[in-house]
């Protein structure tokens, strides 16, 4: 029985002597605990995304050289002709009318080319569902490069119509780029995203373009020797050499996306969206010699980039 007693008298005397060192532990290395029972991570994190792929680039072409008249005559065979330099029909020509260059029609606008971008977000606190993003796109240069320029058929104020009129040639280049602010949805559960499996999103927004047009175009028959585009080249021969010219339009935008994204791990993400810019009118531009006139000659209208891309995202 005393034997017992001074086991347990001896394991208690242990007790005491580790409580007293954890004491005197505590009292040496003060300091903050690592776990808070209180803290709640709601979600919100700050997005950065880069993203690169291919754009295709669509737009009706808008003949706007309202500026330009002809003036016709036709013989008894129905063949047209233009005026003397004198202005008067020759010999079994009669006067046909007027008609205006921007009558004539153009080929559409189709094009590949390629696109990049880059944009920083937040998703939002207890909703990590939705993003907001401010992002930077551009979109290289898509050519349209026309001969005839305009053709098609011309009412004339007289009653005649001339069929298969072409008029002129153009090489020319439009590049675009976009600053836009955008919301996306993620389809998923939850305030984490789940991790090694496909996550759709749509998203949505609006930006503002900048889109820079470079023309050069030609007119090898004298077909533009008009008196009013003598300014925005040099004649020669009784043919306007143009001179090459740069506009820059802006617009509102239109942005529409969907993808997928995948994660790797909690801060990286692979993206793989499809997304589409809508930009109402991007002008193309005649120049004179120092650049105090202009004058517009044909346009972009409802002009599309669709473009789909590979890129990354952090989350963090």
């Amino acid at each position: 029985m005393c034997g017992m007693k001074r086991g347990i008298l001896y394991i208690l005397s242990c007790f005491g002597a580790l409580s007293s060192g954890v004491a005197l532990a505590n009292w040496e290395y003060s300091g903050e605990y690592t776990y808070d029972v209180s803290y709640y991570d709601n979600g919100g994190r700050t997005a950065v995304s880069l993203r690169g792929g291919a754009s295709y680039a669509m737009a009706k072409m808008q003949n706007d050289a309202d500026s330009v008249v002809y003036s016709f005559c036709v013989n008894s065979d129905g063949v047209f002709d233009l005026p003397g330099d004198d202005g008067e029909c020759a010999a079994g020509f009669v006067y046909a009318g007027t008609g205006k260059l921007s009558s004539l029609g153009m080929d559409r606008l189709r094009g590949l080319n390629f696109s990049a971008g880059i944009s920083l977000g937040w998703i939002l606190p207890d909703h990590p569902q939705w993003r907001l993003e401010i992002g930077w796109d551009t979109f290289s240069d898509v050519d349209y490069n026309k001969t005839p320029l305009f053709s098609g058929s011309m009412a004339l104020s007289e009653g005649y119509t001339l069929s298969n009129f072409p008029v002129g040639g153009v090489q020319s280049t439009m590049a675009t780029d976009v600053v836009s602010v955008m919301a996306f949805y993620d389809f998923f559960d939850g305030l984490y995203k789940p991790l090694h499996q496909m996550v759709p999103y749509v998203g949505i927004g609006v930006g503002y373009g900048d889109t820079k047009t470079v023309m050069s175009l030609f007119d090898p028959t004298g077909d533009l020797a008009f008196e009013n585009l003598k300014d925005f080249g040099q004649l020669e021969d009784g043919v306007i050499h143009f001179y090459r010219a740069t506009t820059n339009t802006t617009n509102i935008v239109g942005v529409g996306a969907l993808g997928i994204s995948y994660g790797l791990n909690e801060k990286f993400f692979i993206d793989f969206g499809a997304r589409v810019f809508y930009l109402p009118r991007v002008k193309y531009q005649l120049v004179n010699s120092d650049d105090t006139r202009r004058l517009d000659w044909f346009s972009a209208k409802n002009l599309i980039y669709a473009n789909v891309m590979l890129g990354i995202r952090f989350e963090f």
